[in-house]
């Protein structure tokens, strides 16, 4: 999933990601932007659906992207703007997070954001199997394991993992463990060795898989992304 300026990506489980300072490269070097986050606490969620009627949907995806609205693009900036008052943050951030949180639920993500709120949703489940494999992206887990830390037969567990994540349980996994190589890569880890730490026990099966996500091989897909990659744990994703 990828976003560009003046968009909302909004994901409510773990994607395998990079983890890179902003979500995007500007284009020419002297191009200036702001990249900001909102971990979005089921809690407050939860309370700000109580005063919102919303319509019920299932089988929705974890993640997407939509331009940002006028009113909500309005929140972000006055609760930005607070660092300038740090007096008044203890009273107005959690107003200003408030309304955030309503434009969230109300615009056209959601239905994504009303799911984080509700513990009994499919992408609930679907996450608490995601933490396990974030957990242990490194071993061999079991379809039927993933399946039971979810609650869900194991057909139902593919088909709402998918839906979740556009991807299937070991697609997820292999992702994980390819980008974590990669951030040892870059870190200063030989190559055989980062595969094998993050669970592959064939090199060449581990250059292929890498290849086939990266569009080349580690030692020349890590020489274009040295200059500008910073990373971090997956498992902290």
């Amino acid at each position: 999933m990828s976003s560009h300026v003046g968009e909302e990506p909004a994901v409510a489980v773990g994607l395998p990601a990079p983890r890179r300072n902003g979500a995007r490269r500007p284009a020419l070097p002297d191009q200036r932007y702001l990249a900001v986050s909102l971990d979005l606490d089921s809690e407050r969620l939860a309370s700000v659906l109580t005063d919102v009627e919303t319509g019920l949907s299932s089988a929705e995806p974890a993640f997407a992207v939509n331009p940002v609205t006028a009113d909500l693009l309005d929140a972000w900036l006055r609760l930005l703007r607070l660092t300038d008052t740090p007096q008044d943050i203890a009273t107005l951030a959690p107003l200003y997070e408030r309304e955030i949180l309503y434009r969230l639920v109300q615009g056209p993500q959601g239905a994504i954001v009303r799911q984080i709120a509700r513990a009994d949703s499919r992408l609930s489940q679907v996450r608490r199997a995601i933490a396990m494999i974030r957990d242990q992206f490194d071993q061999p887990i079991r379809s039927e394991s993933l399946a039971e830390a979810a609650g869900m037969s194991p057909a139902s567990f593919h088909r709402h993992f998918r839906t979740a994540t556009a991807m299937s349980p070991l697609q997820y996994q292999k992702s994980l463990r390819l980008q974590e190589a990669r951030r040892l890569i870059v870190a200063g880890r030989d190559v055989a060795a980062a595969g094998y730490a993050v669970g592959y026990e064939s090199a060449s099966q581990f250059s292929r898989e890498y290849a086939r996500l990266f569009g080349m091989a580690p030692s020349r897909d890590i020489k274009a992304q040295k200059p500008h990659f910073s990373g971090g744990d997956v498992r902290a994703a």
